[in-house]
């Protein structure tokens, strides 16, 4: 093979292995909540590779991870959180995040989030910037978007999971990428509120669902509909 063509095809994995991302460490209230990449957050199957899910019907849907956490990290309830990502998140598409609450007498340390317990808390939409693009929060940062733990969330201990969905080639079936994260959490200071609509992970999600496919060209801003169930704001 002719070396430039050669150098031209390792520049463009490279591109498109940087184009992709992880998120490693919860951050709370602007601190980091971890000592260390993937210490209380789940490490995931394309912690190496970077690849998104791109079948939301399948089992890593739910958390992507190739092991638990060592650790449990606690989370005042109204705490603003956010994840650091190993890359710029670059691709257009929300980010959404739920809880699940652990049953008792088991821990987030190895609960594995099964069943229909799982409550979105937050969501975000796109709008159209000063070049009349659709663009969303959080589009080519380093870290996910803020969100508030629930004032009213009970104590206990908790998965929390972030999703950034990556809609560029959403316009074909399984097109969309699932970039997501599972924490191992214990929320304190916690209200009385009663969480819901409650989900599974797999089964809240469907490939034609019109939040997963889509054509960004063709829909206005506001014509959005994220996937997933409605948010619980407490």
């Amino acid at each position: 093979m002719h070396p430039e063509i050669l150098v031209a095809l390792l520049l463009s994995a490279a591109a498109t292995v940087n184009a992709h991302y992880t998120f490693p460490r919860l951050i709370i209230n602007g601190q980091s909540a971890e000592v260390k990449d993937w210490s209380a957050t789940r490490m995931t199957k394309n912690a190496n590779s970077k690849q998104g899910v791109e079948n939301p019907a399948s089992a890593d849907i739910r958390c992507y991870s190739s092991q638990n956490a060592a650790n449990i990290v606690t989370v005042p309830a109204g705490a603003t959180i956010h994840y650091l990502s190993t890359q710029q998140i670059n691709h257009p598409g929300p980010t959404q995040y739920y809880l699940a609450k652990v049953p008792e007498g088991r821990s987030a340390a190895s609960w594995d989030g099964s069943g229909t317990v799982w409550f979105k808390i937050f969501t975000t939409m796109p709008s159209v910037d000063s070049n009349k693009q659709m663009t969303w929060p959080g589009q080519n940062e380093y870290k996910t978007t803020n969100t508030t733990i629930p004032a009213a969330t009970p104590s206990g201990e908790y998965l929390l999971r972030v999703e950034q969905i990556a809609l560029h080639l959403a316009s074909k079936a399984n097109g969309a990428q699932f970039y997501l994260s599972c924490s191992q959490i214990k929320i304190t200071g916690g209200g009385n509120g009663t969480p819901g609509p409650l989900v599974s992970l797999p089964g809240a999600y469907k490939s034609t669902d019109p939040g997963i496919l889509v054509n960004l060209g063709a829909i206005k801003p506001e014509e959005y509909k994220a996937p997933g169930p409605g948010i619980w704001s407490g």
